[in-house]
Formats: C-alpha cells, structure tokens, sequence
C-alpha cells in the first residue's frame, strides 16, 4: 500500500477510537474528572490547609500539576488496553492483521486515541482546576511536550499489556499493582526533597517521578528532578516501548 492508503487507514482507526471515546464519554471523561474533583477538595482543601506550601506555592497549586498528570498517566493506558482488547476478544483485530495495512497504521491509531483521551481528560482537569486555586505555566514547550511524550508512552504500554492479556481480568492486573503505586509515590501529592535521604534516592527509581516533575516545572517552574533528564528517560521509553509493540503486533501474537 501507498502512503496514501496507509494514512487513509491510520485515520479510519483514529477516527474510531476518537467515536468510541466520545459516544461513551459517560464511562471515558466524566469519572475522570470526577475523581480528580474529590482530590481537589480532600486533599487541596482540606489537608493542603494544614501543610501550607509545598515547593514556593500553596500546596492546592502544587499538587495540581501532578494530578493532571496522575489522570493522564492512567486514561492513556486505559483506554488502550481496553480498546484494544476488545478488538482481540471479539476478533474483529483479525481482520486488521490480515489486511495489507501496515501495523505502524495500527499501532499509531490506538495510540493516537489513547492520547486523545489523555489529553481530553488534562483539558476537563485544568479547568476544573481552575475553581480551586489560580494557574500560570512557566515553561509552555516543556508543559506540552512532557504531557504528550507521557500520554504516548502510557498508551503503548496499554498496547502492550492488551497483547499478553488472555482475559479481561488480566487487563486490571498493571494498573492495580503497577500503576497506581507508581503514581502515588511518584511525587503527585509531595516533593521529593521533603524526603529523607534513603527514600529520595529509592524514588529516583520510579519512572513516574520524572514524568511529574518534568509537567511540574513546566507549570510552575519547579522540579525535584533535573529537567532535560527526565525529558530524555521519557523518550527513551517511547521509543522502547514503540519497538516493542509493534514487534509483537508484527509477529502475530496478539491473536
């Protein structure tokens, strides 16, 4: 197939991931945003009283940035994993791999409506946001840049997990005891810094970290972390995970 047709196809499964996304955005943004919401006024409010400010800001302002992180981090993966899976169980993904598309088409598509819902859902939280504390961004390239590069790299982990997932059990199994406490120690309710020495150093094994503080600094121009590393950590990622998911697409495994 052409370029032409491979971006035709690409498109026509972009298009249906954006569809399926927003004919059952009851169940794909309103829980989202929701959630986010009772953080806001349990842990912005209420605790964020006690503490003070945390990083030269009220802490309201500093866990923000890590929240809309937190729901973008886990709608990507979401939304592909589960996507994606349903194809594979209803073995409509079938039909796909035996078309003369190419699996880059296939591949970019899924991700491409991961990282739509991701998005979607850091636009609803910022202005939700918005009716708790006052915003500024600092750093415009670095905001977008991290939140994108974080968005793709949890859609294909999504992607990759659809593959190995034999039931839709399986499919709960990375978020519940990967992701969630990956994010909630990943810097998303407090600073690295305030930590003691042993657990600083532990965190600086948690991917998450970089990824929260990379959107941090872009929003309010701190970071616990060095910058240009955690970009760097971010994109080596992509690219890592990218090679894998479509070697596994490429050979067949996902049937």
């Amino acid at each position: 197939m052409n370029l032409s047709a491979q971006w035709i196809a690409f498109y026509t499964v972009l298009r249906k991931e954006i569809k399926r996304i927003l004919r059952i955005w009851p169940q794909t943004l309103l829980p989202p945003v929701i959630t986010m919401m009772l953080y806001f006024v349990i842990f912005g409010q209420m605790v964020g009283s006690k503490v003070g400010q945390m990083g030269g800001v009220s802490y309201m302002q500093f866990i923000v940035p890590g929240l809309i992180m937190m729901s973008v981090i886990t709608n990507s993966y979401s939304n592909v994993v589960s996507s994606f899976f349903s194809s594979k169980f209803h073995g409509s993904i079938d039909e796909m791999l035996v078309s003369p598309i190419s699996k880059h088409s296939i591949l970019l598509g899924y991700v491409g409506g991961g990282v739509f819902r991701g998005l979607m859902i850091a636009c609803l939280v910022s202005v939700v946001a918005l009716f708790f504390t006052k915003l500024s961004v600092a750093h415009w390239g670095i905001m977008l840049i991290s939140i994108l590069a974080t968005s793709i790299l949890f859609s294909l982990a999504g992607f990759i997990n659809a593959v190995f997932a034999r039931s839709f059990d399986d499919i709960s199994i990375v978020p519940s005891f990967v992701l969630t406490p990956l994010t909630y120690l990943g810097g998303v309710f407090y600073a690295i810094q305030e930590l003691s020495s042993f657990w600083q150093t532990l965190s600086l094994f948690n991917p998450i970290v970089y990824m929260v503080n990379a959107f941090r600094y872009g929003v309010l121009g701190y970071s616990d972390v060095t910058v240009t590393w955690s970009l760097f950590a971010i994109f080596m990622f992509c690219v890592v995970f990218y090679v894998v998911a479509y070697r596994l697409l490429n050979s067949g495994k996902v049937r």
